[in-house]
């Protein structure tokens, strides 16, 4: 609980001009990069073709972890691949190649003298797109239901492997929730099918230890966040996923007991005593049942009506307990049927307000854009090197020697002396200041300093602001 105390590692809580971002929207680029070029190649045209990229890429991956001897070439790959699978159109070698060229060229892996070696961003990458593969195979294995529950479990997964270790996994407590939310929504829709269908009590009991999973995994979630501080936000969230699984199990649990029960009753001999009392307190109980009860609604044991398990018991038309106020004539049922079928709502129209979108146009020319472009390089040199105390030194005065502006800018210590030299170094490749050599040997201060310069005089060079540059900073 140490990582998730100090905050979630997150791109959407880091500083934009973070050298760590840059570097992990590069990788994304990438990643996109080698998408847009197999894709202009006809590499994704059929699913068939995406497989067999998978597949090539898997080889890589299996050597990269030492699980495969190493690959020297495209043909190794190639043989590699016909003596692996059992593909009827392997691909070729030149379309080996092609694909081994595009990694290369975003930098996925590299061509050595005598061996294809795998980079760190392209092992990664690779990593993600074969566990997307094989996590959308095992979604669609499931049926509607089933699909809903997968991914509400591999939320939970997810949540588990990242958040608990101080990375942010995304909102995957409230994508639980919402995946929990929906099968709920589908079981409801389908529990007369369920219960119609005579071989439906596994896929029941299924999706009921599945909720049950769910809920341990969601208040094993719930613990894991009381010790943050921002706990508070998180329980209504917590509250309403306790809610709603609760609901999923007690409604999964009597799903299997009215399946259960109505197995019994068609076993059950049928007495000729009739309790006129137990008869009224079942019609009462079929308008209200608890979640997790035995009881049928009116709608359930109606449709098993339909199943047609005694002979004429099914018939073409709608089961619909009705009770008509009498008297009622004729014409009137027959007025209010044929309103109730041709009725239609008054709306007013929706009416679309179309805007043409409006483009514009910007130009630059050469020598602006090539300035636009230092200034993104100088501020990012500037995100990673410190040259505040150097520039707050020559806002003061136009020009001094360098050992004059190391001592004066920093302290009389080796280290601050090297951040100095780093930070000038970053101004002059930058074009903010100029160094040059003291042809005039001027006789300078002597500073008290802790360190020595390697030969006399390196310290004389006189470091300049450009002139340039002050009139940028005036004109700001």
């Amino acid at each position: 609980m140490e990582k998730l105390d100090s905050g979630l590692i997150s791109i959407f809580k880091s500083a934009e001009s973070a050298p760590e971002i840059m570097q992990s929207m590069k990788d994304i680029s990438s990643l996109a990069g080698v998408l847009s070029d197999l894709g202009a190649q006809n590499f994704f045209q059929t699913p068939a073709e995406i497989l067999r990229f998978l597949r090539l890429i898997q080889l890589l991956n299996e050597e990269a972890l030492g699980l495969d001897d190493p690959i020297e070439n495209t043909e190794t790959i190639y043989y590699r691949y016909r003596n692996r699978y059992d593909d009827l159109e392997p691909p070729s070698k030149k379309r080996v190649e092609q694909i081994i060229n595009v990694l290369v060229k975003n930098n996925w892996i590299s061509k050595q003298t005598r061996r294809i070696k795998m980079r760190d961003v392209g092992k990664r990458m690779m990593d993600a797109l074969i566990r997307l593969a094989n996590d959308s195979l095992a979604y669609y294995m499931n049926d509607d239901i089933g699909r809903a529950l997968f991914q509400a479990r591999r939320d939970a997964d997810i949540s588990e492997a990242y958040d608990d270790n101080g990375i942010s996994g995304g909102n995957k407590i409230a994508s639980m929730i919402r995946n929990v939310q929906d099968a709920i929504m589908l079981l409801r829709e389908r529990e007369l099918e369920l219960l119609a269908d005579r071989n439906a009590l596994p896929q029941l009991e299924i999706i009921h230890k599945l909720m049950k999973d769910l809920e341990v995994k969601l208040e094993e979630r719930y613990r894991q966040f009381q010790t943050v501080e921002d706990s508070l936000v998180l329980t209504d969230l917590m509250q309403s996923g306790t809610a709603v699984l609760a609901e999923g199990t007690n409604l999964s649990l009597g799903m299997i007991n009215k399946y259960v029960k109505f197995t019994n009753m068609q076993k059950t001999p049928l007495t000729s005593t009739i309790q006129p009392e137990k008869v009224r307190a079942f019609i009462s109980n079929m308008f209200d049942p608890p979640l997790d009860s035995d009881i049928p609604n009116a709608h359930q044991l109606l449709s098993f009506m339909e199943q047609n398990q005694y002979e004429d018991e099914a018939i073409d038309g709608l089961w619909i307990p009705v009770k008509f106020a009498a008297p009622l004539s004729p014409f009137a049922i027959d007025e209010a049927i044929e309103y109730l079928e041709t009725y239609e709502p008054a709306v007013e129209p929706i009416v679309d307000e179309e805007s043409e979108p409006e483009y514009a146009t910007e130009e630059m020319s050469e020598e602006e854009l090539e300035s636009l472009m230092g200034e993104s390089n100088w501020l990012l040199t500037k995100n990673m090197i410190d040259t505040t105390a150097i520039e707050a030194f020559f806002e003061k005065q136009e020009e001094a020697p360098l050992e004059q502006v190391i001592i004066e800018a920093t302290t009389d210590q080796w280290s601050d002396a090297i951040n100095a030299l780093t930070a000038i170094s970053a101004l002059v490749s930058n074009k903010k200041v100029t160094i040059t050599a003291d042809e005039q040997n001027r006789e300078h201060r002597v500073f008290d300093k802790k360190w020595e310069w390697m030969k006399d005089g390196d310290g004389s060079d006189i470091i300049k602001r450009r002139s340039d540059c002050k009139r940028d900073e005036k004109s700001e």
